[in-house]
């Protein structure tokens, strides 16, 4: 039977390209590494910052390494993968984005050699994840015996998040100390609610005029000019209602055909306005948020009455006051109730440059805190936030997620040294992808060193070392260099979170990247 003539069949749309094998993992890879490599020089005290110009001509000044990754404009899919393991990092525990990204490029590279010395793709997986257990497994034996009820301690971790980040003329010993205030203000022996939380910034001032505010600071004017700008002892509302006329849900036509019919309509639409402010007024309240619009009538009663209000509240504040004043928000004023208002001991309005902010401190339920960064410069207020938001979610990671481990490249160390140990008895090649995995994590400290000015080969020989010794060593930036010596006598502690969310996002994106041997673009 004489064999039929196979036609080509194409499958794919026209112009669709498609990268097979090799091909595809070293195209992966490269593009994995080089943005790593994009952020590497930002780890640690010494990192530098990074530019980053938009197409509109937006300027970003930043070390931080998820800022980064977010403001390049990265097309190709698997550096894009590197970029969600950043932004997972700063979801989860908020800082310790540049080391994951940088572990992640290092993986890649050591997979590369893996894959080059025929090694399968699926043997690199399976050693890799064994890796990750194991590091856990190192993590957990690094964990403190500290005492996190004492403030010195969170302090050192709030410190050792922000050193090397953009603080202007402010240490971090003093924003570390304002850091602590407001997550042991919020506290409430259950899990922290980061929400509580608020960081508001503000140009016009030297970083030295942070403040950590007990309550909210909201970017609001007063409602009318007239308003008091400062209520002590005040009784607040939070309505999620208008203050205006009331409109039907169905259109109608009213027939006017005299000036007395005229003026009895606006008779009772100003008793309906003048309404709002007698109903406030008897309730005994001081000072009115309202999410929503404010007649300009109604604010002038409301004045005339001695209220201070403030209209278009965005919801995420009107939150925040209810929980500071301990109110309810309300969606009307029929049958309000004392119980429904909520109390604080001052709210003040401040001028700053041509704006208003509106202080409300000392409420009954205080459960939300401000902390108020100032700074000569967008640039500079911006990075001091990213660093305040970090120190932030890293003290309350190191309460809620498990203690905390020695820095400084410490962990790390530890993390290798027990995985080569616990290597040696893995049979067969995925020992090899292993041992790879501990040489990704020692470039951790390696990277360290560098971008401290010393010798990444003596640094690593002299940490392994007094790591072998004293059980803790790790890079210590001191003057214009670095030297190796104890973390925890220096004040240099992480989250255990931040090393272990680390370890498993890196993992987790190499892995589905090294998996990867056929890319399918469309046109």
């Amino acid at each position: 039977m004489a064999s039929r003539m196979q036609q080509p069949m194409f499958i794919l749309s026209e112009g669709s390209q498609r990268t097979r094998g090799q091909a595809a993992q070293d195209s992966n890879i490269r593009a994995g590494k080089a943005v790593a490599n994009a952020v590497r020089t930002t780890l640690g005290p010494r990192g530098m910052d990074k530019m980053l110009v938009d197409s509109s001509g937006t300027v970003v000044i930043t070390n931080d390494g998820a800022t980064i990754l977010e403001e390049m404009d990265i097309e190709h899919p698997a550096a894009q993968m590197i970029v969600e393991v950043a932004q997972t990092q700063e979801e989860e525990v908020g800082d310790g984005t540049t080391t994951a990204a940088v572990l992640t490029g290092e993986l890649l590279a050591q997979a590369e050699d893996l894959l080059d010395a025929d090694l399968h793709p699926t043997v690199v997986v399976e050693g890799y994840h064994e890796g990750a257990r194991l590091a856990q497994e190192a993590i957990d034996e690094m964990v403190l015996d500290l005492d996190l009820g004492d403030d010195e301690t969170l302090q050192q971790v709030a410190e050792s998040s922000m050193t090397g980040k953009g603080t202007g003329d402010v240490t971090a010993d003093a924003l570390a100390k304002l850091v602590v205030e407001a997550v042991r203000h919020v506290a409430d022996g259950e899990r922290i609610d980061r929400d509580n939380i608020r960081v508001l910034t503000r140009t016009g001032a030297s970083s030295s005029a942070t403040s950590f505010v007990e309550g909210v600071v909201i970017d609001k004017e007063r409602a009318n000019g007239n308003m008091p700008k400062r209520v002590e002892d005040a009784t607040v509302a939070v309505l999620d209602m208008k203050l205006e006329v009331r409109k039907g849900e169905s259109k109608a036509e009213y027939n006017i055909t005299s000036v007395d019919q005229l003026n009895a309509a606006i008779e009772a639409e100003d008793r309906e306005l003048r309404g709002y402010a007698k109903t406030l007024k008897e309730a005994g309240v001081d000072v009115v948020f309202c999410t929503k619009k404010i007649d300009d009538r109604v604010a002038g009663y409301l004045a005339d009455a001695g209220i201070l209000a403030f209209k278009n509240v965005k919801s995420t504040d009107a939150k925040a006051l209810a929980r500071a004043t301990g109110a309810k928000r309300l969606g009307s004023l029929g049958d309000v109730d004392e119980s429904e208002f909520g109390h604080v001991d001052t709210v003040y309005v401040e001028k700053f440059g041509d704006d208003e902010l509106t202080f409300v401190e000392g409420g009954d339920a205080a459960k939300s805190v401000t902390l108020f960064l100032r700074g000569g410069t967008e640039h500079v207020v911006d990075e001091l936030e990213r660093a305040m938001n970090d120190a932030v979610d890293v003290v309350i990671a190191a309460l809620d997620k498990g203690g905390v481990v020695p820095g400084a490249g410490c962990t790390e160390i530890a993390i290798s040294d027990y995985i080569r140990a616990e290597a040696a008895g893995i049979e067969g090649r995925k020992q090899l992808a292993v041992e790879a995995f501990a040489d990704a994590v020692d470039s951790l400290p390696r990277t360290l060193a560098e971008n401290c000015g010393m010798d990444p080969i003596d640094a690593i020989v002299d940490l392994r070392a007094l790591f072998d010794k004293e059980g803790r060593a790790g890079i210590i930036s001191t003057g214009r260099t670095g030297e190796v010596a104890d973390p925890v006598e220096y004040g240099i502690i992480d989250p255990a979170a931040v090393k272990r969310e680390a370890i498993e996002s890196a993992t987790e994106a190499a892995t589905m990247i090294v998996r990867i041997d056929d890319v399918i673009a469309a046109e």
